[in-house]
């Protein structure tokens, strides 16, 4: 881990306009200097000249402007590449073998009568860049920590497969299953890096581009956390993600780009497989996105290593005295570099170098085939390990690698460099053929002209094996592998949650307050307090969690290095090398991305711990729904918290700001268990059922997502003798109806509780109903359950049949059933099916907007007297009230204005 002093210092260039000259004489004499070089000796030999200065001011830790793009050229110089002491000879035939499985096992995938298709065309590319790391860099989980964390790119996986054939790790018929989970289990093969569906296979899901760049910064920060704070010892882990140059396109991956080098995160390397092509053509036809790239990077204030030409190119570029070769090297747009690779060498003679009589003579003795073969960086094994090793001692930045390559590399005239490489999955008889003849391998044509091509494997005891497993066993086992060594935790008991079962007497509180208030408890716990990592989008104080400022802090690798503004404060911002909270600032994707490395540590580092993210819900499930998906592939566990639920509880925000629909978002995420507490102890017993689901015996791959609100209520103790079973499961009865002689019941969650029960108080006084109140804790959970009962019974007609247990829940409850909620009614019309009698819905369909509470709950109709009426619509509909008293009802409460409602609780600020 780099010390602060080798990290780039805040301000790293600038010219100095406002600087005052000392020396004018001596400035003079370097000004003339330079003028004379560009007169005796021309541009390009000052330019060079120049470049030579700024390289070694750097190595003498001058602080100098960075340069945004180099040339179009290596960055490590070929006499400065380190020994290769690799076999190439060996690695280019474990290469060629990894090579035809990959592009066969697609093949036959796509054979008729499965059709299921796959990708060739990028490990095809990539190939030689993740060889070398294989072979030479990165570290496995042998040695008892997390080794190298690999964030392979998605697209890559049928080659990651190939060589794990190779060393017997997956079988000839796990290759037959790729993309057939369920049809070839148990030997099926996930499309891409699936955890879920490979857990112990695969660590980290990369396919859903750029996600897999921000989850391997974060993961990379994760890491130093870790090691900061005592957890685990993960100095020795590198971080490693392999991206597209079209991947490059998605904000996620480059939004993040400044954390890692404002954190100095010499523990990430990034490599992205510059083929100059996205899925359906160039990606900058009219540009250079490697240069492009190096901009960005550079500006963010990352090391970046260009890999742009392999060693065919180190002659040429060698007699480039003039720099000619090097100023077409620049100006060649990356479209016609895809053309070059598609075409003749004859074609590049007189394309590339025919315009210029200089150029022409540099390569006047090669011959058509040798200027054919002048090759890309990110296929040349010397070449490629030089570059990762710089990464790997570079300290103080992360690393980018920005490695040129052809797109279907070696797969033929009909596949290399063409815009619909991609989509292309099946090898014709001629390609097979003349793939083979390219990588050398002993297959008979008769093999490839009947039936299915053969996978090619040179057997257990040949050298390209042994060598294989020889490289594994020398860097700590076999890549990619996900192991779990992380033991059940020692989890809290009842004291820990009895402050919040007692109810908040006479004050009120929001149900985001009587969290936050659970949290500080579990945070004090002995055995699992330090596991605990918050994270909030720089709102920690809107959560009311400044309260944790002075003692857990927050998370800075290199501390306070000022003195805060609010330092006078009880509750002043403090930051600490050792802090616990992690402040990411206003970036839900990269607190999501702190959430996945923290709820997936109990399998990267075999050491559990328990994220706690905490946003601003609208901002969630709708903004960063991708990365909960993610979240849920890479089996990742904790606490997701939407605080300032609801369409009508933030009363001033408005209509971006108002949530009616998270938890219905929620449920299509089949890893969240989502809730929608009313009360402190209900979110009492959800997170000690949480904490024993996810870190307990048994743990489970589940997160806890709860919708939790900044209305301040006055909190109940928890009841005697409660429905544990019920909260858990999502419905129980909270308050029978004491008077009125026409049942019915009233189903509520969340910040609509309260209006439950008025609408009770009024329905028994004005309407002589008896109306039961029930706290729907999940309408989610419900669901499941009931999906879950409705299949076994479907799968299981002989036996006897099983009832739903919200069926079973309200069996016996008597009269219509009214739901509301400050969500839309699809999130209680979930249950629908299962609810015996009937049921109405109530929600708060359409946008949110800016208003008091009460007005909003009166507009969609869900506030204590609209739930009122509806209970009665229903009685009318079933004959027990006369329908002439619905009108009185809207009359009386005067329905139809928002502004004759009570404006509602105030507080609570957003």
């Amino acid at each position: 881990m780099a010390s602060a002093s080798d990290r780039n210092p805040i301000i790293i260039g600038g010219l100095p306009s406002q600087v005052p000259d000392f020396d004018p004489e001596e400035t003079q004499e370097w000004l003339d200097s330079l003028d004379a070089a560009v007169d005796e000796r021309g541009r390009e030999r000052a330019r060079y000249l120049m470049l030579r200065l700024i390289e070694r001011a750097r190595a003498k830790r001058v602080a100098v402007p960075e340069m945004r793009s180099t040339d179009y050229v290596n960055t490590i110089a070929t006499k400065n590449e380190p020994f290769f002491p690799g076999n190439e000879e060996i690695e280019r035939k474990i290469l060629n073998a990894t090579r035809w499985n990959a592009a066969v096992m697609v093949s036959r995938a796509q054979r008729p009568g499965i059709g299921v298709g796959g990708h060739i065309a990028t490990f095809a590319s990539s190939a030689s860049l993740y060889d070398v790391g294989f072979n030479h860099f990165f570290r496995g989980k042998d040695a008892g920590d997390g080794g190298d964390q690999i964030f392979f790119q998605g697209h890559a996986s049928p080659g990651v497969y190939a060589r794990a054939y190779l060393l017997d790790r997956l079988s000839e018929a796990q290759l037959d299953g790729f993309r057939q989970e369920k049809s070839k289990a148990p030997h099926g093969l996930s499309s891409y890096p699936h955890p879920r569906s490979m857990p112990d296979f695969w660590e980290f899901p990369t396919v859903s581009m750029g996600l897999g760049p921000l989850g391997a910064i974060y993961q990379a920060r994760m890491n130093r956390y870790m090691e900061a704070r005592g957890i685990a010892d993960t100095s020795g882990s590198h971080v490693w993600a392999y991206l597209g140059d079209g991947e490059m396109d998605e904000p996620e991956s480059i939004g993040q780009l400044s954390i890692a080098a404002r954190e100095g995160l010499d523990n990430l390397t990034f490599v992205v497989n510059c083929n100059l092509q996205r899925l359906d053509g160039p990606v900058r036809g009219n540009g250079k996105i490697i240069q492009e790239l190096e901009s960005q990077f550079r500006g963010a204030g990352w090391n970046v290593i260009k890999l742009v030409w392999d060693r065919t190119w180190d002659p040429l570029l060698a007699q480039d005295r003039d720099g000619l070769l090097v100023n077409k090297l620049n100006t060649t747009p990356d479209g016609q570099f895809q053309t070059y690779a598609t075409e003749t060498g004859a074609y590049i003679r007189e394309h590339f170098f025919g315009d210029d009589q200089r150029l022409r003579k540099m390569v006047e003795d090669m011959t058509d085939d040798q200027i054919l073969h002048l090759g890309r960086g990110g296929h040349d094994h010397k070449k490629i390990y030089a570059a990762y090793k710089a990464a790997k001692e570079h300290k103080g930045q992360p690393t980018v690698i920005l490695a040129q390559t052809v797109k279907g590399w070696t797969l033929g005239p009909n596949f290399e460099g063409r815009n619909a490489t991609h989509q292309m999955k099946k090898l014709t008889v001629d390609d097979l053929k003349m793939f083979r003849d390219r990588l050398h391998l002993p297959i008979p044509d008769k093999e490839l002209e009947s039936g299915a091509p053969p996978y090619y494997h040179p057997g257990p005891d040949s050298e390209e094996i042994q060598y294989m497993h020889d490289r594994r066993k020398a860097l700590g086992g076999y890549v990619p592998t996900r192991v779990v060594r992380s033991k059940p935790l020692v989890l809290p008991g009842d004291k820990t949650y009895a402050t919040l079962k007692k109810g908040t007497g006479q004050q009120q509180i929001a149900t985001t307050m009587a969290f936050v208030r659970l949290l500080k408890d579990l945070m004090r716990d002995k055995e699992i307090g330090k596991r605990f990592v918050p994270i909030a989008p720089d709102e920690y104080r809107t959560f009311g969690m400044d309260s944790l400022f002075p003692s857990a802090k927050i998370y800075n690798p290199l501390g306070q290095q000022y003195e805060s503004v609010d330092r006078e404060l009880l509750l002043s911002y403090k930051e600490s090398p050792t802090g616990q909270l992690l402040h990411d600032g206003i970036t839900e994707a990269g607190c999501t991305a702190s959430l996945i490395a923290a709820g997936s540590a109990y399998a990267t580092h075999g050491e559990p711990l328990i994220p706690v993210y905490v946003f601003y819900s609208m901002f969630g499930f709708q903004r960063t729904g991708d990365q909960f998906w993610q979240m849920a592939d890479q089996l990742a566990r904790g606490f997701v918290l939407g605080a300032t639920a609801g369409r009508t509880t933030l009363t001033g925000e408005g209509l971006q700001h108002a949530d009616g629909h998270s938890q219905l978002l929620a449920s299509t995420n089949p890893a969240a268990v989502a809730y929608d507490p009313a009360y402190a102890y209900e979110i009492a017993h959800i997170v000690e059922d949480g904490l024993r689901r996810m870190y307990g015996e048994n743990s489970e791959d589940v997160f806890y997502y709860l919708t939790v609100y900044n209305e301040p209520i006055q909190h109940p103790a928890e009841p005697e003798n409660v429905d544990v079973e019920g909260i858990l499961k999502g419905l129980y009865r909270l308050k029978q109806g004491a008077r009125g002689m026409i049942p019915a019941q009233i189903m509520a969650s969340g910040v609509a509780v309260p209006w439950a029960l008025e609408a009770q108080r009024i329905l028994a006084e004005e309407w002589d109903v008896r109306a039961d109140v029930w706290s729907a804790t999940s309408w989610n959970e419900l669901r499941k359950e009931a999906i879950a009962v409705e299949e076994h019974n479907l799968l299981h007609p002989e036996e006897e049949q099983r009832v739903p247990y919200v069926t079973s829940k309200l069996a016996d409850a008597e009269g219509p059933k009214v739901a509301v909620s400050d969500w839309m009614r699809a999130v209680p019309d979930q249950i629908a099916r299962w609810v015996p009698g009937t049921y109405q819905s109530l929600g708060a369909d359409g946008f949110g907007f800016a208003d008091t509470r009460g007005a909003a709950r009166r507009f969609f109709h869900i506030d204590a007297q609209s739930v009122v009426v509806a209970v009665l619509t229903e009685l009318a509909r079933d004959g027990k009230v006369d329908r002439s008293v619905l009108k009185q009802a809207i009359d009386r409460y005067q329905l139809l204005d928002p502004a004759a409602a009570h404006p509602g609780t105030e507080g609570g600020d957003a």
